[in-house]
């Protein structure tokens, strides 16, 4: 195990509750092992150890970063998108790649999320030009976790939304019937609604969504 991760490693062994481990998996449908540590003991643990230890480089950090993704715990994954977060400094175009390797590993809304939330957004503002050519890749693959991705990498960007990607890569993909796509419809421009409602009206009523999309959609505004 690499230096870096062991003292967040024996941390994370020493608050394990085999209790709250069965629930939180149960709730990810059993498809990862939990040690059950609550968020707010995670976030202390991580944020403190953070706050005193950083990586030197963007290799070091990209190796930490897939060690963690493979580990069997998937409090080691949340682990992984705070640390990616702390060393934004270390972000390259690049990056991409390794934030692309995440997404597809490992992938369920948790992470997928957690990705979208606080690496897409922050990534896509600091290198610009990669933004077109990745999110209509990721949104024309046969990859449900790289289309969510599409969809919502935009969904903290308010009044500096690109609409017209937007309503692209949600148009793309208004017809799946993947529920984490329509969810992912939905979302977004819920999101956006907060800073622009007329216009989120407009397109739903200009386009066919799903029902759930729709609804998720327009629950700010009809509320």
């Amino acid at each position: 195990m690499h230096p870096f991760i062991e003292p967040v490693y024996h941390a994370f062994t020493k608050e394990a509750d085999p209790s709250n481990a069965s629930s939180m998996k149960a709730y990810m449908l059993n498809k990862f092992e939990f040690w059950g540590i609550k968020t707010v003991v995670r976030d202390q643990i991580v944020k403190g150890y953070l706050k005193d230890h950083t990586l030197p480089d963007n290799m070091s950090l990209e190796e930490v970063i897939k060690e963690l993704w493979e580990q069997p715990q998937r409090e080691m994954q949340y682990f992984a998108i705070d640390l990616f977060v702390a060393h934004k400094k270390l972000w390259s175009k690049s990056s991409i790649k390794l934030i692309e390797h995440c997404i597809t590993n490992k992938s369920w809304w948790d992470t997928v999320d957690g990705i979208a939330s606080d690496w897409l957004g922050a990534y896509f503002k600091l290198f610009s030009e990669q933004t077109f050519l990745i999110t209509s890749q990721w949104n024309k693959s046969n990859n449900i976790w790289l289309q969510r991705s599409s969809i919502l990498f935009q969904k903290s960007y308010k009044k500096n939304t690109d609409t017209a990607l937007l309503a692209s890569h949600i148009l793309h993909c208004k017809d799946s019937k993947e529920f984490f796509i329509r969810k992912a419809i939905g979302w977004a421009l819920r999101e956006y609604s907060k800073t622009n409602p007329e216009w989120v009206i407009t397109f739903v009523s200009n386009n066919k969504l799903s029902p759930l999309s729709e609804k998720e959609a327009l629950k700010r505004i009809s509320n």
